[in-house]
This record gives C-alpha cells, structure tokens and sequence, in this order.
C-alpha cells in the first residue's frame, strides 16, 4: 500500500458548502467548478481514493491554475487549511520532469548562497559589516531577512527597511527562506530552508517579504518572524508623503500569503494613513496575478487578473500604490509600464523611507 498524498485529517475537513467560491479568482474568471477550491479538493480525494490516476491531465492543469492565494481559506467555516493540501498536491504532481522547467531552475538558483550574498554587496542592499558590529557582544533583537532575489531586483528596499529599523542587523550569509520551494513542488527543501535561515539569522526576523514572512512562520512559528509592516506598526510611521503640496494619495496591493496565511493587513493601511491619504481598491485584498512563479510559468492568465486590476489603480487617481511583497511590486510595475500610467508602484518600506525624508514627488 502506497502513503497517501494528503493528509487525511487535513482533506477529511471540507464539507462543500461552497463559501469558498466566491473568493476564489480562478472560479471568477471560469465559471467552472473544478477551478474552485471545492472542486480541487474533490479532485484530490479522488486521486487518494485511486479513482483517478496520479498523473491525469485535469489534476495536472487545476494544480498549476490555482494561484496559491489562500482566499478561500479566511472564509472557510470548516477551517480548512488548503495551502498546506495544494503543497501536498505539488509534491505528488510535480516530481522530477514533471516539475515547471523554469521553476526547478529558480529554485537552483535561489540556492546559491555566495552569489546572492555578492551581488547583494554590488547592489548595495547589503554592507560589509563594520568592525565595531562584528564585535559587540550582545545578539541583536532582530535581523533583516533580505531576500534571494529581492537584494537584487529591488536593493533600495532593503536600504529602507534599514533606515526605518537602525537596529537591525543585516547578515550577509544568509540563504533564501524556502518559500520558492515549498510553492513549487518541493516542500522537504522549503522547510530545510527555513530552518537553517532560522538559524543563521538572531532574534525576531523581519522580511520585507509577505510570502516569505508566511513561510518562515509556517515553519519555524509566528512568534519569531515579522512583515516589516507588522514590525513597525509598535511604534508608527513619521512624516508626510507630498506630491505637488498635497498629502499623497496611496493605495495598496494586499499579500495574499500575509493577509491570508498570517492575517497580517491592517497594519499596513495603518501606517500608510499616518502620512499620507489612504485610498482603499475594491480588490486590494485579492490576488494581483504575481502568486509566486505563477506570473512566469501561466503568463496569460496572470496577466488577465493584473489588467482588470490596473484599470482599478487608474480609476482610483491615486498618485502610489504600494506592495508588501517583492513579486507583487514587480507585477504592478509591470502593469502599470505597460498602461504608460503615472501611478507609481513602491515597497512600503520605500514609501515609509520617503516620508520620513520628506521627498516630495
């Protein structure tokens, strides 16, 4: 007898009632039941009772359609935890050749520790440290985790998280959190991952990263890990974020792992209202179409959902919207080049770092 797929405790608590449906964008944009959360884990209960083999076409396409997004799972009655079912299902689905070409060689890639740690010096996202860190002997109460890829698409953010928190300490060998992995097929290393980032980084670790903050809080526990927004919210946001002698007006573009996974939303708007007018978008708590490698690995659906969103930031006259998550900045930066908007997208750590500075637009 084989070990089944899924956890039968975790698969047994769907009741199919349904609420799931209208939070699920895959549903929205099809109609069709089997894109639903419900209707993936009536395909999943069928693959573990054996009435459909391991490697059908519908189970391979509704794996890799959903968007990972955790929507469904804030307005589950039965509390079921589907992030953890659809790890389960990638595990089984995406073995070996079957995994995503493009995702097995991100996940490489994020494993190279020494060039990360490198490129993030040339970008200036990290420094060396100076002497006088090296030396003191009391462990810091928290470090930055700066991110595999973020240090390098995006170092100013770091820069920012750095200005907001002076204390934090910021190593420089440290590793990629897992997150990638654990989305992508390969969970086993997801959580080796995290734990050695654990381990590598002192105190409470604070990311600039919404999925990663879900990640390393799955893994290593939700006391010892902090979004930067949820960090900051203790003490507040100083300044005030001007464009042409006016009060900005700011939106934002929800994690859906931070919201969804870690409940982690208020405290970003908060701070956001304490320098600058906050514009609420109708789905600012769905899913952008970035979900990880999801804009990469189904470009045209990922694509169809940032669109509708777009047209949402253009219609808002807002002057920033900003992210909480490194793919949701690159997704909305994306989008909004593409329209020629003037809305400009920024990290919440940039937008916190600018008015602090008092740069006005």
């Amino acid at each position: 007898m084989t070990d089944p797929v899924f956890d039968p405790d975790l698969l047994s608590r769907c009741i199919s009632c349904g609420f799931c449906l209208p939070a699920c964008p895959t549903y929205a944009a099809t109609g069709d039941e089997a894109s639903s959360p419900r209707g993936r884990i009536n395909l999943m209960r069928a693959l573990q009772n054996g009435d459909l083999g391991p490697y059908d076409p519908t189970l391979q396409e509704q794996s890799s359609q959903c968007l990972g997004c955790r929507a469904c799972e804030p307005v589950c009655p039965a509390g079921v935890e589907y992030g953890q079912l659809l790890e389960q299902w990638r595990d089984h689905q995406w073995k070996g050749r079957r995994q995503p070409l493009l995702a097995r060689a991100l996940m490489l890639t994020a494993r190279m520790r020494q060039v990360f740690r490198t490129l993030g010096i040339l970008r200036r996202a990290t420094a060396r440290r100076p002497p006088e860190q090296a030396a003191a002997p009391a462990p810091p109460a928290a470090s930055l985790m700066l991110g595999c890829f973020e240090q390098i698409m995006f170092p100013e953010v770091s820069r920012a998280a750095r200005k907001l928190v002076p204390g934090l300490a910021v190593p420089t060998d440290q590793g990629c959190c897992g997150a990638l992995h654990a989305h992508n097929g390969d969970t086993a290393t997801g959580e080796r991952l995290a734990r050695r980032l654990g381990k590598d980084l002192r105190g409470t670790i604070v990311t600039t990263s919404g999925g990663c903050a879900a990640h390393l809080a799955s893994v290593l526990g939700p006391d010892g890990v902090r979004e930067i927004s949820a960090h900051l919210a203790d003490t507040g946001a100083t300044g005030e974020l001007l464009v042409d002698g006016r009060r900005a007006r700011v939106a934002l573009q929800d994690s859906c792992h931070l919201r969804n996974g870690l409940g982690v939303w208020k405290q970003p708007r908060d701070l956001i209202g304490q320098i600058a007018d906050y514009v609420e978008l109708p789905s600012a708590a769905t899913c952008c179409g970035a979900a990880g490698t999801y804009a990469l690995l189904r470009p045209r659906e990922s694509r169809r959902i940032l669109e509708a969103k777009i047209q949402e930031i253009e219609a808002a006259g807002v002057d920033y919207v900003a992210a909480v998550n490194p793919g949701c900045l690159r997704q909305l930066r994306t989008g909004l080049r593409r329209a020629r908007s003037r809305v400009e997208a920024v990290h919440i750590a940039e937008l916190l770092a600018r008015a602090v500075d008092h740069r006005p637009r």
